[in-house]
């Protein structure tokens, strides 16, 4: 029978005193035993309403019965049939206005926990030995430009159909908006990381300080053998007021600021990366 508590099953938090004094994750994620409460307020609707709320139709009645009945590893396997990113999208993906936005209990309560369960799964398998299985080549290559979450999902989605697929990304690092735009306690970058290396597992190739249309143009991408070739530059450049003074010594685009912040980890002492600080009085913090 179905729980039918009108709350979502409450998710541990980082103390406000503590978690104010670090850059860890705020969220802890679910236990086993919250995650089973959770799943089991899912009434397994028929015509699956929330499933139309997905962008990549996670098969989600059938994830969430499985964590129901403690079969974590199984409904891993089902999110990742559709979704090559689950510890990501777990926690970032605007669930209140996707698959929760469209769950049936969210009528007179509040939705099933979709995003939290999903990512309780991603996170239960996280480091446990995964046999990833390298499909069969179809004989196609693909490039694919950049290496944000548009990107990763692509090369995921192809790789998954035979595809030989290389990612080309401009900064040091792959991953865009989810490495340099989300801070560390929203996206710890060592889940994105541990994303995009089962993406590696999959015979999917990334390579770093490339900028295409500099180093190589789609033309000649295209010269090297590849069929086709996906674009998602992201949106990397900022825009500017036009106002007095955002031209100045310390001021930042957001941009800037975020990728100074969280790729180059100027908020780390042992990191040299400028970034302009302003520190309050001790007697102000009193």
């Amino acid at each position: 029978m179905a729980n039918m508590s009108m709350t979502k099953t409450p998710i541990g938090e980082q103390d406000p005193k503590i978690r104010a004094r670090n850059f860890k994750e705020v969220s802890l994620g679910y236990t086993k035993e919250q995650a089973m409460e959770e799943a089991t307020r899912c009434l397994n609707c028929k015509n699956k309403p929330c499933v139309s709320g997905c962008p990549v139709s996670v098969r989600i009645p059938e994830f969430v019965a499985k964590v129901a009945a403690g079969e974590f590893e199984e409904a891993y396997k089902i999110i990742k049939s559709t979704n090559s990113l689950p510890a990501v999208s777990g926690r970032v993906c605007p669930q209140e206005n996707q698959c929760e936005g469209k769950c049936v209990r969210g009528i007179k309560g509040e939705p099933v926990a979709i995003g939290r369960l999903e990512r309780f799964c991603a996170d239960y398998m996280m480091d446990k030995e995964v046999d990833t299985e390298k499909p069969v080549s179809n004989g196609h290559k693909v490039a694919v430009v950049g290496a944000g979450p548009s990107s990763l999902t692509c090369a995921g989605d192809l790789a998954k159909l035979g595809y030989d697929v290389t990612v080309y990304e401009a900064f040091h690092t792959a991953g865009g908006v989810l490495m340099y735009g989300i801070p560390e306690f929203r996206l710890p970058k060592a889940i994105v990381q541990k994303e995009i290396d089962s993406l590696k597992d999959m015979g999917v190739k990334i390579m770093t300080n490339m900028v295409i249309g500099k180093v190589l143009s789609v033309d000649e991408l295209l010269n090297m053998g590849y069929e086709s070739v996906f674009i998602g530059s992201g949106a990397g450049l900022p825009r500017f007021m036009g106002i007095d003074g955002e031209g100045l010594v310390g001021v930042y685009s957001a941009n800037e600021y975020l990728t100074r912040i969280n790729l180059m980890k100027a908020y780390m002492e042992d990191y040299d990366t400028p970034i302009c600080l302003l520190y309050k009085s001790d007697a102000a913090d009193d």
